[in-house]
Order: structure tokens, then C-alpha cells, then sequence
């Protein structure tokens, strides 16, 4: 599939707005490692932003006319929020039917990561959606001028969760954002063997078994996992108990969607509890003893904060840095 990938403003007088953090940052870190991680999955990507721009309008339709000449089957346009430095989350924009199928997959990635979701919402207004010829969205992705927004950001894990609702896909490669050259694969985050199979064959099973161990999964018999790089029946039994703990079909073969489950616990993203739900609140009830309904609500909060206490850490009900250090290192 051929992407056209729009990093907003970073173009004077096409500049982005200012806050905690700045936008023109964000946006070109985001969509360099978002240009990298499509392109590591097999797509074509056309970079749209333009070198440099008399006016924002000229900016604008420079960005249009790249997509349009290269006839992108779909077009991104990334983007930060800001407001009043209490609104936060994440949106998406988006006008054709089939862009907002996409918005919407881009949007459940999103806030998998803690965002606020403030939904999918008409992009009629937005120049570069209504003068690009294929299907397009444009994400605001948090406000830079929320404390909340940024204590949760992290530039590797948006990239990840937009390439994940674009393509369905997860690209286990980091991206150093000067360079936006692939680097190593993300530490601590096992690559996905369905993406690197035919170099990485023979060790596909000792990862997992060192996720599950490092994930406190143990077989049935409730030992710890031999990292042996067979699937015998201990791994596969640790493999299905993981499934059912994250809500994933247990069949005990790690697919695509168990690994990018694994995935998304070892990436350690702060939560926040408000609005946070899934994988990681599962796998997280599942260690702190709280009823796996998926969702932080009031026991679960108060379960963690038991846990906080302890293991002799602040009890705020927050998944942070030394949270996640106690449950898996």
C-alpha cells in the first residue's frame, strides 16, 4: 500500500503551537519513526511535508499536491493538540466513509496508550483533507499543553499504535528520530515473529519463553518456563494461560495478536487509570488480584495502591516507571 505521510507544520511560517512540549517536535518525531515503521512492513511511503513555504496556505497545498501527484492510496496528516492546558486526549479527523474506518482504528490504538478518547470527528474544515483525492485522516494526537497528556507521552508508542491501526500490524523496530534510521528492536519489547520469521526462525520460541517468564506466566504445574526454544507442552500451556489472562483466543500458539498483547505490556506506558482499558488492565488485575473486567475502575484502583503499599511505593493508583519495575522489572 502506498501511504502519504504529512508531518505537520515544520514548515515557516507553517509552524505548529507551543506548549509543554512543541509540536513541531512531536509531529516530525512521530512521523519520522511512523515513515520508518510502514516502510520496515513492506509499504511505499511518500513524505509530504514541504521543504520550505512563502505562506501556510502554500504549505498546505504543497502538502495536497505530493499526495495527489503521487496518487497515495491514503493519506496521514499528524498533528498535536493544544487549548487551555486542562483539555487533553486524543481525536481524529476524517471525511470519507473510508477514512473514518480508518480514524476509528487509529483512534482504539491510540488511547490503548491512556489518552483521553475524544472520538472520530468530521474533518470538512481541515485544508488538507478536503483537497487530497484518496481517503485521509488527521490526527491531533494530545494536547502539548496538558501535564496529563505528556506524562504519558512517549514518541516510539504513538508511532507504534498509528502504524498498528493503519496496517493491523506492529513494527517491533525503534527509530532513532535524528537519523530516522531503524535501529535495534525496542528494549525489552520481543519482535514479532510473524514480521521477522525468515531471519529470526530458530528463536522465535526462546523469546517468548523469556516475555512469559519475565511476565510472571507460569505452565500449568505453575513453574517457571525452561527458555529452551521448544514449544513442548509447558510453554504452550503458559501461552494459552497468557491468552485467556489478556482476553486473546486461547489457543496456546502465539499469533499476531498474543505477541502484540506481549508487546504492549512490556512497553511500560504509564497509566493513569481514568479512561484506561484492555490489555494491560487485564494483565494488570490478573497481578495485583482485582477482578479481570478489563477496566481501571474503583476496585482495581484500590487493589494497585495495595500493591503500591506493599512493595514500599507511593500509593496513587498510578502505573508509572517503579509500578511497573516491581511487577515485571
Amino acid at each position: 500500500m502506498k501511504f502519504g505521510i504529512d508531518i505537520g507544520h515544520n514548515c515557516p511560517p507553517d509552524s505548529g503551537a507551543a506548549g509543554i512540549k512543541s509540536e513541531d517536535k512531536l509531529t516530525m518525531e512521530v512521523g519520522n519513526k511512523v515513515i520508518a515503521k510502514l516502510k520496515s512492513l513492506g509499504h511505499t511511503v511518500i513524505s509530504c511535508k514541504p521543504n520550505s513555504a512563502s505562506t501556510v496556505n502554500q504549505s498546505l497545498g504543497s502538502r495536497c499536491e505530493k499526495a495527489n501527484n503521487n496518487r497515495v492510496d491514503f493519506f496521514v496528516s499528524i498533528h498535536f493538540n493544544a487549548f487551555n492546558g486542562q483539555a487533553n486526549g486524543t481525536e481524529v479527523f476524517a471525511i470519507s466513509d473510508a477514512g473514518k474506518k480508518v480514524a476509528q482504528k487509529v483512534l482504539d490504538e491510540i488511547v490503548k496508550l491512556g489518552f483521553f478518547n475524544r472520538g472520530v470527528k468530521s474533518g470538512s474544515h481541515l485544508y488538507v483533507l478536503k483537497r487530497t483525492n484518496m481517503p485521509g485522516i488527521l490526527i491531533e494526537g494530545c494536547f502539548i499543553d496538558s501535564a496529563k497528556d505528556m506524562q504519558i507521552y512517549d514518541g516510539e508508542a504513538m508511532a507504534n499504535a498509528i502504524v498498528a491501526g493503519l496496517t493491523g500490524k506492529v513494527a517491533n523496530i525503534s527509530v532513532n528520530p535524528a537519523s530516522n534510521a531503524p535501529a535495534n528492536t525496542v528494549p525489552n519489547a520481543p519482535a514479532n515473529p510473524v514480521i521477522d520469521e525468515e531471519q529470526n526462525k530458530d528463536k522465535s520460541i526462546l523469546r517468548l519463553q523469556q516475555a512469559l517468564n519475565r511476565l510472571k506466566i507460569t505452565d500449568k504445574n505453575n513453574r517457571t518456563l525452561v527458555e529452551d526454544n521448544g514449544m513442548g507442552a509447558a510453554t504452550s500451556s503458559a501461552t494459552e494461560k497468557f491468552q485467556k489472562i489478556v482476553g486473546v483466543l486461547p489457543t496456546g500458539i502465539a499469533s499476531n495478536t498474543t505477541w502484540d498483547a506481549i508487546n504492549q505490556i512490556l512497553a511500560k506506558r504509564v497509566i493513569q487509570g481514568t479512561h484506561a482499558s484492555g490489555v494491560i488492565i487485564r494483565y494488570l488485575q490478573y497481578r495485583i488480584g482485582a477482578n479481570p473486567d478489563g477496566i481501571y475502575g474503583s476496585q482495581t484502583e484500590a487493589a494497585l495502591k495495595k500493591f503500591q503499599q506493599q512493595n514500599g511505593l507511593t500509593a496513587d493508583g498510578i502505573i508509572g516507571a517503579m509500578t511497573w519495575q516491581k511487577l515485571i522489572g
